[in-house]
């Protein structure tokens, strides 16, 4: 009897699979009915834990602010809003209207000075560095009414917080160990792919001129000791995304790769949309979404929502970078093992505005929520299906009037700014070996919006010799706060 091609792939694959140790993965496999199913389970790493690697778990901070199109002020204190004093392993920062979403910034120019002050303010609290002179965020000339006008770089502040070049991070993050151990039944341990740092575009590197300031901002603080430092950090249009480490976890990165997703006017402007970060975190791959959806509380716009996230899940693609043969470094986003999506994704609730307010006054949170669209649409299995969200124990977060904590409309001067309160800021997560331990709200003024955050416990699969054994004071640490529903006063 002849045996194809096929088949020799099957009994191969078979003959690997029956020499796992995992007896769920036995059963499983004998279970499947296809050859594209058996190599899709054999590949998954969820079956079974390869041998040299265990599991840690870090704190990963989350936040999503939508600031109006205010611009910090050089005062503004981020320590209460990053939660310093539960020190987090990782901090994913979110914002939208970063400026105002006016033609200038969405056709002609992006302004990028309030997102250079925004990381300035984030490292102060991150460092505390708060010895930084104001004139470091502040340009050298105003802006005079020049399109053309040279602002902030962006770039340039970037890369004075780094503690590891970008183009490293780029690369593969696989240690020699590993390319001696690495073999085809563990997809994303890839082998050093020798990628020389010259070989990547500098476009994201370069700075180019700039009239920022940049000698305050870059001769205040001693970088060597810093205890956190920028892994990414991105803006489109209005949103804008930054992502820090601790400093000893940042060589531990690879892979990293942006996307960017407009969703705006006409279907393909940036004023609404998303930024993707994709990298691997040592043997684990993350995704982090920050986004701004369709706005409107007419009837039928979160069905607009819907399909903004529909095309985001489907339109994102991360370039491959990885140049080892048969790697599985994720190019899409529900391809990665852990993804957190965060941002203004503008859901309201299906009730008319003093229906809303009268469940409002009486802290009637369940009844509100069982209104709330993206909780709706979820369970309807129209969007997020498969993606979970921590239970809400705060007032929505959308619209107070300026510099108040009063929502927009209940007074004269306001009621034609009235909108109903929603829920608009949310951070949602998708896959396994993630933990929610705290889901609030924050009580700034700067904005109509009130910033949400998060506090995550993450597995990360971790090579044996690879990393020094953590503290768990440090990294485990969780306040008797973030063990209690939080009820906002």
């Amino acid at each position: 009897m002849t045996i194809n091609n096929q088949d020799r792939k099957k009994k191969s694959i078979f003959q690997k699979i029956f020499s796992m140790t995992d007896r769920n993965a036995r059963k499983m496999c004998k279970e499947a009915h296809s050859n594209s199913a058996i190599e899709s389970l054999f590949f998954s790493r969820t079956l079974s834990k390869p041998s040299g690697h265990n599991v840690q778990s870090f704190r990963v901070f989350v936040a999503t602010w939508n600031v109006g199109g205010k611009s910090p002020h050089s005062s503004l204190n981020l320590d209460d809003f990053l939660q310093v004093n539960n020190q987090a392993d990782i901090y994913i920062l979110g914002f939208q209207e970063t400026v105002p979403l006016n033609a200038g910034n969405v056709l002609v120019i992006e302004d990028n000075e309030p997102a250079a002050k925004w990381l300035t303010l984030i490292n102060q609290s991150l460092n505390k560095t708060h010895s930084l002179n104001s004139r470091g965020l502040k340009s050298a000339a105003s802006f005079s009414g020049s399109l053309f006008f040279q602002k902030p770089s962006l770039r340039k502040i970037s890369k004075t917080f780094r503690t590891e070049s970008k183009r490293r991070l780029k690369t593969c993050n696989c240690t020699t160990e590993l390319e001696r151990k690495s073999s085809k039944e563990f997809c994303f341990r890839c082998q050093q792919s020798n990628i020389n740092e010259d070989d990547f575009s500098s476009e994201e590197d370069e700075e180019g001129t700039s009239n920022f300031e940049m000698s305050d901002v870059s001769t205040s603080f001693n970088t060597s000791q810093m205890k956190y430092g920028l892994v990414a950090s991105k803006q489109m249009v209005g949103i804008f995304v930054t992502i820090w480490m601790k400093k000893e976890l940042v060589q531990h990165v690879g892979h990293l790769r942006i996307s960017c997703t407009s969703r705006g006017i006409m279907g393909c402007l940036g004023n609404k949309g998303c930024i993707s970060v994709s990298m691997s975190f040592h043997q684990t791959s993350f995704c982090f979404i920050c986004s701004h959806l369709a706005s409107g509380e007419k009837e039928g716009d979160e069905l607009r929502r819907n399909l903004d996230v529909i095309e985001i899940l489907k339109n994102t693609q991360f370039p491959k970078i990885c140049r080892t043969p048969n790697s599985k470094v994720p190019e899409k986003i529900l391809e990665h093992d852990r993804i957190i999506w965060l941002g203004d994704l503008n859901y309201r609730i299906a009730l008319n505005y003093h229906d809303t307010r009268k469940l409002l006054e009486q802290n009637n949170w369940d009844a509100l929520l069982n209104k709330d669209q993206l909780k709706i649409e979820k369970d309807a299995g129209r969007v997020f299906k498969g993606w979970q969200e921590g239970k809400i124990y705060f007032a929505p977060t959308y619209k107070y009037s300026y510099n108040s904590d009063t929502y927009a409309g209940e007074t004269i001067k306001t009621k034609n700014k009235r909108r109903t309160p929603a829920w608009c800021d949310r951070i949602l997560w998708h896959g396994k070996g993630i933990r929610q331990l705290s889901y609030i709200r924050g009580e700034s003024r700067l904005s109509d919006h009130r910033p949400v955050c998060a506090i995550f416990l993450v597995d990360v699969e971790v090579t044996e010799g690879g990393s020094k054994k953590r503290s768990p004071s440090t990294n485990m640490k969780v306040g008797i706060e973030e063990l209690l529903p939080f009820t906002s006063k």
